[in-house]
């Protein structure tokens, strides 16, 4: 991570400029983790269904995997959550 330049010699515009371009970073940073949280999540309720199936059951059987994998992909809008 780069050091923060001398603020005090910093005109107001290159200041605004700075927290722009940092407030996109960590946007975007925010949007990656999201995205690695619910890969995370189905990989996760995939082994879960494994380990089920070997018992005879499957948790996955009330969850659409597919749907989650489109909206994660960015071709589905993630469902409305109702109160928000």
């Amino acid at each position: 991570m780069e050091p923060l330049p001398d603020l005090s010699t910093l005109p107001d515009d290159d200041l605004k400029k700075l927290i722009d371009e940092l407030t996109e970073e960590e946007q975007e940073i925010s949007y990656r983790r999201r995205l690695l949280h619910g890969k995370i999540d189905i990989l996760r309720a995939e082994l879960v269904a494994r380990l089920q199936r070997s018992e005879g059951r499957s948790v996955l059987e009330e969850v659409d995997v597919d749907r989650l994998a489109q909206i994660l992909a960015g071709k589905a809008a993630p469902p409305v959550e109702e109160g928000a």
